[in-house]
């Protein structure tokens, strides 16, 4: 996957902290890339089609951006097909 352009994202960084659950809705197939955060509740929205887990490994480096990680740290733990998705912060050094 190609690195992303610079987007107008939301600081995410408070969310690495090892063990984070990440509880996400996603939309698929949007006009552009997006992240937003209402409170607690996080929404993406992907420009891929959700087939073969494009979708998943869009979201992933989507959040890993905002969050200041690398997608390596993400991990899917449910949803792999839902739009409702969680991930998992495994922890590492942040790239902030």
């Amino acid at each position: 996957m190609a690195k992303s352009k610079s987007r107008n994202l939301p600081d995410l960084s408070d969310l690495a902290q090892p063990g984070q659950r990440i509880e996400i809705r996603v939309t698929p197939k949007a006009a552009r890339a997006s992240l937003t955060r209402d409170g607690s509740a996080l929404r993406a929205s992907v420009t891929v089609v959700p087939e073969n887990g494009k979708v998943n490994a869009a979201v992933q480096a989507l959040l890993a951006t905002a969050m200041g990680v690398a997608p390596s740290h993400l991990t899917l733990l449910r949803g792999q097909t839902s739009r409702n998705k969680t991930f998992v912060y495994s922890g590492g050094v942040s790239r902030n």
